[in-house]
């Protein structure tokens, strides 16, 4: 795969098989256009979405033209958030084949529920998944035994795990009712809600996750569906 940082003419010489010089004299000729405007000059860099476009022998070319797709998927339980696997339904097998090449943006485990993002923007889903954004996650959670203000007040000072040598970036809890909860993290570590009640020895029944930053899951849309978007502020 092309870099999302290649230098035009690079791209085109790789994409047509030509040589520099060959390359240089469709730039010349101004055959090549790069976002619907004719390019000159072959060190302009392209991105993953540019447009670019040859005439070549009388012939016109579409050597690239991505476009970027999201799409925010209601993860019922029991369905995997990866790719494939050879034992479990995917999230993939729940979209169309056209959208088999997106990846996921900030995993569910098995058996935890809610708001999937998908994507074909590296740049978008890095924001949404690395921990320096720091953005905001909201969890629906049920456990086996009542929630005490110790458990609280541990959420919010960060909870240390030995095994790892660190510890937690403060997360809020609020109680629904005495067993169950809503959870913001900033952070997403692996198992991290499960290990954090389990930090108590209180098992966790169930995690539904409600929104990422300003995306929410629509009460509409029901376990298995999804939306597409091309710009994610249409979520």
């Amino acid at each position: 795969m092309t870099s999302y940082a290649t230098r035009l003419d690079k791209f085109v010489g790789q994409q047509l098989g030509c040589k520099k010089r060959q390359v240089q004299l469709l730039l010349a000729q101004g055959l090549v256009t790069l976002d619907e405007k004719v390019c000159y000059h072959g060190e302009q860099l392209i991105g993953q979405f540019s447009k670019v476009e040859v005439d070549l022998d009388g012939e016109h070319r579409v050597l690239r033209h991505n476009n970027p797709v999201y799409v925010m998927l209601h993860k019922p339980a029991g369905v995997v958030s990866a790719t494939i696997d050879d034992q479990h339904t995917t999230v993939l097998d729940l979209l169309p084949l056209e959208h088999h090449s997106l990846h996921i943006a900030g995993r569910l485990d098995l058996s935890s529920t809610g708001l999937l993002l998908l994507t074909n923007d590296g740049q978008w889903s890095r924001q949404i998944t690395q921990p320096d954004t720091k953005l905001a996650k909201y969890y629906n959670v049920t456990v086996a035994n009542p929630i005490t203000q110790a458990q609280v007040d541990a959420f919010a000072q960060g909870i240390y795990f030995s095994f790892e040598d660190l510890t937690t970036a403060p997360a809020q809890l609020h109680l629904h009712t005495a067993t169950s909860a809503q959870v913001i993290l900033q952070e997403g570590r692996y198992h991290q809600i499960k290990r954090m009640f389990g930090h108590f020895r209180n098992p966790v029944l169930s995690i539904h996750r409600t929104q990422i930053g300003h995306i929410k899951l629509p009460q509409s849309l029901a376990a298995g569906d999804y939306r597409v978007v091309s710009d994610p502020m249409d979520f």
